[in-house]
């Protein structure tokens, strides 16, 4: 009687913890609150990714003007080269 007792009361027990689980558990939908800063950090990402863009973008047209400052200096020193050549050899 006493074991049948206590196997009454701990499935009581178990059967308020877990209703009790199941009332406050999480919703399946978010609310107002969270969708407004979902949506705040998706236009924060689109932002960030813009701007990602936006420097690399400058990166390439950086890169590209370097190299071409490099091919003037090249060229620069080869015509310099050819100068000093031609005055050494008078």
């Amino acid at each position: 009687m006493r074991k049948f007792s206590r196997v009454i009361i701990l499935l009581i027990v178990l059967s308020c913890l877990i209703l009790s689980l199941a009332l406050s558990g999480c919703t399946k939908r978010p609310n107002e609150k969270q969708l407004q800063v979902l949506e705040e950090q998706r236009k924060a990402a689109l932002a960030a990714e813009d701007q990602l863009a936006k420097c690399n973008q400058q990166k390439a047209d950086v890169g590209r003007e370097l190299a071409e400052k490099q091919q003037k200096l090249e060229k620069a020193k080869s015509e310099k080269e050819m100068i000093e050549n031609k005055l050494g050899g008078m």
